[in-house]
């Protein structure tokens, strides 16, 4: 099993708070993975790296200094969103799922955690008002259908932040398209995280 002290090597100016909130994550994922099934019984010991370790990769090469609000879509077990507000403490985040179960345990560790930059919801995407300086998610579709589902929710300068694996040549170049005004970067997560679950790991920003 990877030990929560590796996110401390990437990150190394938490608060003893947020210490103790990162350490927490496992035996509460742990707790509430065995009621209510949200990450992969392989992927649990795995929980630092390709879930805590993965969500924080954004911060690495995304600037939050101006961000006051984020909408995760998509939020499953709660990633990339619990383990950036507990990297935020003054940033509001609203994580959104449409599987009520996922959203109990999401609820359930932000409790345990003591999260209060944090709320919450099951909806769709579509069903979700109200302006955010960044959205962010992880895996959850195509950039084209991402974006027609969340563009009512940004602000002339926000920006989505997805993470995403493999090759995406096909992918963007679809997006822009259908979008031809709109900005997209590629990070390669290697570059900052030189361990193999982020080989083919990366991170697009839309402007």
């Amino acid at each position: 099993m990877v030990s929560h002290t590796l996110i401390y090597e990437y990150f190394p100016d938490l608060s003893e708070e947020q210490k103790r909130q990162i350490e927490l994550l496992y035996p509460l994922y742990t707790e509430w993975n065995s009621k209510i099934n949200v990450i992969s019984r392989k992927d649990i010991d795995e929980l630092y790296v390709r879930h805590v370790l993965h969500s924080l990769s954004i911060a690495k090469f995304a600037n939050f200094s101006n961000c006051h609000t984020v909408l995760d879509i998509g939020t499953g077990g709660g990633f990339p969103g619990i383990p950036l507000a507990i990297l935020f403490p003054d940033i509001q985040f609203h994580l959104v799922d449409s599987i009520g179960k996922k959203i109990q345990v999401v609820s359930a560790v932000a409790d345990g955690l003591g999260l209060k930059n944090l709320k919450a919801e099951q909806a769709r995407a579509e069903q979700i008002n109200g302006k955010y300086d960044v959205v962010t998610c992880r895996a959850v579709t195509q950039l084209n259908d991402f974006y027609t589902w969340i563009h009512k929710n940004l602000k002339p300068d926000s920006e989505i932040l997805c993470l995403k694996g493999g090759d995406l040549t096909e992918e963007i170049k679809t997006f822009k398209t259908f979008n031809p005004k709109k900005k997209v970067q590629t990070f390669d997560l290697y570059s900052k995280f030189e361990l193999p679950f982020f080989e083919t790991k990366k991170l697009l920003r839309i402007t």
